[in-house]
């Protein structure tokens, strides 16, 4: 899984973090902090925008990835350190006196406690500072397309379940987190929006649902190709697979009270 992670996985546009670092001011003085960091997609962008980035991801196979990435890049500033949401509190106390200037967390936020971990966050951050969530883009098969549909309808035979769950994509999925964002005590929530269009190739498309099934229900290498063979028998014949991407970040500041 984390291998297809790190090849199909969307990377996000560059004015989610050129909005970011004008947001919060960030500079070499800050931290920032990428919980459920996969294989860096949003922590190495930040590298070049601040003195250092701390990755957080429970999975090994993704932290190394993301380390041979920044190796590949020539980044030097990011670490990269095995844990779960539930384990932020205790990178509190490994930062000592200093702060983070800016947590993100992206679409890995639908596996999480989300009201914990932005109370858990909350004291971690510089005045200023803040907390942006950010999803990627619905789900490659529940895309108002023929061949998302007929994607979505293949792969709920092969699992035998139905797939609704908008992994944190959905408006009423955005409401629920900027209401959790306020709770915490952050203010100024608010959502900016990036959008476009892109082709994808048969292989993109096939690699980003690997990407997304879980380890434990991914077929075994020499499995795969019946897979893949199966959903290209179910896809539209001759139809271009034309995504529509919606990047939401949902941004939230500390008060002046903290």
């Amino acid at each position: 899984m984390a291998d297809y992670y790190a090849e199909f996985r969307r990377g996000y546009p560059p004015q989610v973090f050129d909005a970011l670092q004008e947001t919060f001011e960030l500079s070499e003085a800050d931290v920032v902090l990428d919980v459920g960091c996969g294989t860096g997609q949003l922590a190495l962008p930040f590298a070049s925008r601040v003195g250092s980035v701390v990755g957080v991801d429970p999975e090994p196979d993704m932290l190394r990835l993301a380390r041979e990435a920044a190796a590949a890049q020539g980044i030097g500033n990011a670490v990269w350190m095995l844990g779960a949401d539930a384990d932020v509190p205790a990178l509190g106390a490994l930062l000592g006196e200093r702060s983070l200037a800016l947590t993100v967390i992206g679409q890995a936020l639908h596996w999480m406690q989300h009201d914990e971990l932005f109370r858990a966050v909350k004291p971690m951050l510089r005045a200023g500072g803040g907390i942006a969530v950010i999803s990627n883009g619905t789900p490659l098969w529940l895309q108002d397309s023929a061949w998302s549909r007929a994607l979505r309808g293949c792969l709920e035979a092969w699992l035998g379940t139905p797939l609704e769950a908008s992994c944190g994509t959905s408006g009423r999925d955005r409401l629920r987190y900027a209401q959790a964002l306020e709770s915490a005590g952050l203010v100024g929530v608010r959502e900016a929006v990036v959008e476009y269009s892109g082709e994808l190739s048969f292989d993109q498309l096939f690699g980003g649902v690997c990407s997304a099934i879980p380890a434990d229900q991914l077929p075994e290498p020499d499995e795969r190709a019946a897979l893949a063979e199966r959903i290209r028998e179910a896809l539209p014949s001759g139809e271009r697979f034309t995504e529509h991407v919606r990047v939401s970040t949902l941004v939230a500041e500390v008060g002046a009270e903290s």
